[in-house]
This record gives structure tokens, sequence and C-alpha cells, in this order.
């Protein structure tokens, strides 16, 4: 099966999911900081990292995309 998204298209995916997971990583963090569970902290804090991370990639791709999809 064929991925039919352009690149900007896969670049706003990115971009949305990479916020869900930095947010996620925010209230994780923040519950682990409330109870003291340094475990849910530091899963709070790479979720963060990873969320930033996609974010960063699907601006990459939207970047790409501005001047490959119109081809």
């Amino acid at each position: 099966m064929t991925d039919k998204r352009t690149t900007t298209e896969k670049g706003v995916e990115n971009n949305v999911r990479g916020k869900g997971t930095e947010l996620k990583g925010r209230v994780k963090d923040a519950v682990g900081g409330l109870t003291n569970d340094s475990s849910l902290q530091a899963e709070g804090k790479v979720d963060k990292a990873k969320g930033k991370i996609q974010d960063k990639v699907g601006d990459v791709q939207r970047k790409v995309g501005k001047s490959t999809d119109k081809r």
C-alpha cells in the first residue's frame, strides 16, 4: 500500500503528534512531581523530549514539502 500523503501533510501530522506527546509528557512530569513518583516524572521528561523531536521533524518535513510538493 502506497502512502499518498504529501510531505507537507506528513509534516503536519508529525507536528500534531509531537505536540500531543509533549503535552502527555508535561502531564506525567507534573503528576510525578506532585506525587513524588520519580519514575513517572522521568517518563514524562522522556515523552516531552520525544514530542519536541517529532515536532521538529514535522517542521523540517513541512519546509521540504513547500519546495517539493508543488512539482
